[in-house]
């Protein structure tokens, strides 16, 4: 991953690293929206990051903001059963299909699971199944845009840019704190 140390604001996308309990994250910011919120690990890595990069015509830089500050603050909530929603303004970058998808996977509600062609059936596009599945699997902003929350029509956990064991982690995290007063 190319990482250019600077403090040109121009074309420039602040990117954080960030340890959990579930693993190590990359978050990024542009503009004062987050367009990056992923394990920094993951197979799709320099994919991902390069369609940000490309669609924003910027370059990564290792500098914090107030942006990458909420998101910190907010994933801990998160991660501690204190928060349900995030309220993180956020910048997508991807096609207009993967946007649809990306924006049908924030209305799946807290504790609960969808699949993949449910969401084909919730944007109108019931024979995109497998599009919506490479969607799902491009989603740069993982949690927030939980794409965690789908699973197989068959009621498997089926893959995540964390792995499996994260995944099921974040569902049973769901579960157990789907409860009224957090956030």
């Amino acid at each position: 991953m190319s990482i250019k140390k600077g403090t040109d604001k121009m074309n420039q996308i602040n990117i954080q690293y960030y340890k959990i309990k579930i693993g190590e994250l990359i978050l990024g910011s542009f503009d004062g929206k987050l367009c990056l919120l992923n394990f920094r690990y993951r197979k799709m890595r320099k994919r991902v990051d390069d369609r940000i990069k490309k669609g924003l015509n910027a370059n990564f830089v290792e500098h914090d903001d107030e942006i990458l500050v909420k998101a910190r603050e907010q994933l801990d909530e998160y991660l501690n059963g204190d928060r349900k929603e995030f309220d993180i303004p956020l910048l997508m970058v991807g096609t207009d299909f993967q946007k649809s998808v990306w924006d049908a996977l924030m209305k799946v509600p807290f504790g609960t699971t969808s699949t993949y062609l449910q969401i084909a059936k919730n944007i109108r596009n019931e024979k995109a199944v497998r599009a919506v599945a490479s969607a799902n699997g491009a989603n740069s902003i993982s949690i927030i845009i939980p794409c965690h929350r789908i699973i197989g029509s068959d009621g498997e956990l089926v893959g995540y840019g964390g792995g499996l064991p994260v995944k099921k982690r974040l569902l049973k995290l769901e579960q157990n704190n789907n409860m009224i007063g957090v956030k």
